[in-house]
């Protein structure tokens, strides 16, 4: 098996990485100081339609594999971590109606989405509804030719600047996850609103706000799949944006590392470099380490994802996992290697670790990523009895 990228993920690789180091690397400090969505970057991302390489070329993708789209993602975020989350949130906005919509709804949305002439959000998280979405509040009563949508969505990505929502509602509580179904719902519709933007300590080029939803009607034909199938559409979602997550943590890791070891030639004390002291070479050997074994966990990940096989789900949490705490000590040593530059506002490394710290928490704290692992080590354990 392996996980060398092939003729095509080089051509895209060497396309994104040519893209990052000339359009987002000089502003990612800007980016991130504003805390506001950079729109050009986007649009300039939907001229090459990258938000749709995994989408079929009918539906104005690239035709590619998850693979590819993991590639494109850490590389943009080895220059900001902010674009590449930018990016997640595209993936998990276009996968439920790639996956799970009709082909009218195919033909309505995805050429937009992916060409980033429309931006799209996925709505699953509430104020009470975390760790444990079975416990959304938000309903979608069906009346007639019409569900009406009531409750409340915290934490969205994209949630006052999309065009497109998917979101997840009970439409029968009483059978639990097999009562979940999810809607696809338009900026505009009467009913739906907005609360206030969360500014956040890093990602702060993505915005993240709330969705408030008051009697809101929309048609039948919105719904994604049939009623009962929100859940297995939000999991399946969630495991590629979880191999999404893994990939910013390999591209701010990989930023952390190279930085560090350029800093750690250049800078001197003692008359010597500090990369010919011990400990600075110690934190340089568990940064490579970590960071190769993170990106060869995300690259199976995407693998089996592309296989369809019944292991994404336990490997997909196991790159978020490993590679998002990787990140973090990456950059947390490579905070430690600049010393006070490190701790510097407007600092790379300083802006890596702030990004950093919010990659064991989205999508799934890593305590939940471990509880997801487990499960899946006994289910499979089970199977072998």
């Amino acid at each position: 098996m392996s996980f060398e990228p092939g003729a095509r993920e080089c051509e895209v690789l060497k396309f994104v990485r040519e893209f990052a180091t000339t359009e987002i690397l000089p502003r990612a400090a800007e980016i991130d100081r504003k805390g506001k969505l950079p729109m050009d970057i986007v649009r300039r991302m939907g001229e090459h339609a990258l938000f749709g390489i995994p989408v079929a070329v009918e539906y104005g993708g690239l035709g590619d594999n998850l693979m590819c789209y993991i590639l494109m993602v850490e590389e943009l975020s080895k220059a900001s971590a902010s674009i590449g989350f930018l990016s997640s949130a595209a993936l998990i906005s276009i996968f439920p109606i790639y996956s799970a919509g009709s082909e009218e709804q195919k033909e309505r949305y995805l050429d937009a989405l992916c060409h980033g002439k429309k931006l799209g959000a996925f709505a699953l998280t509430e104020p009470r509804a975390g760790s444990d979405p079975l416990s959304m509040e938000t309903t979608a009563e069906r009346e007639g030719d019409e569900y009406i949508l009531s409750g409340r969505k915290a934490f969205i990505t994209n949630a006052p600047v999309a065009d497109i929502y998917v979101v997840f509602a009970y439409t029968d509580k009483s059978k639990k996850r097999r009562g979940i179904s999810a809607f696809i719902v338009e900026k505009g519709t009467e009913g739906l609103s907005f609360t206030r933007t969360v500014e956040m300590m890093g990602m702060r080029g993505c915005v993240v706000g709330g969705l408030e939803f008051h009697d809101c009607r929309i048609p039948s034909t919105s719904m994604l799949g049939n009623e009962g199938d929100g859940f297995k559409i939000a999991m399946a979602t969630l495991d590629r944006d979880r191999i999404a997550m893994g990939s910013i943590g390999v591209g701010i890791a990989q930023a952390c590392l190279e930085l560090s070891s350029r800093y750690a030639t250049e800078r001197k004390q003692f008359g010597q470099p500090i990369a010919n002291f011990q400990a600075v070479q110690f934190m340089l050997a568990d940064m490579a380490t970590q960071t190769e074994a993170a990106r060869l966990l995300t690259y199976k990940a995407a693998y089996h994802a592309d296989r369809g096989d019944r292991i994404t789900t336990k490997m997909a949490s196991m790159a978020k996992l490993y590679a998002s705490e990787a990140a973090f000590l990456a950059a947390n040593n490579a905070v430690e290697i600049h010393g006070g530059l490190g701790c510097t506002r407007g600092s790379a490394v300083e802006r890596f670790f702030r990004d950093a710290r919010i990659l064991s928490i989205a999508v799934g704290t890593s305590e939940i990523q471990r509880m997801v692992i487990a499960r899946e080590v006994l289910r499979e354990e089970h199977t072998l009895l």
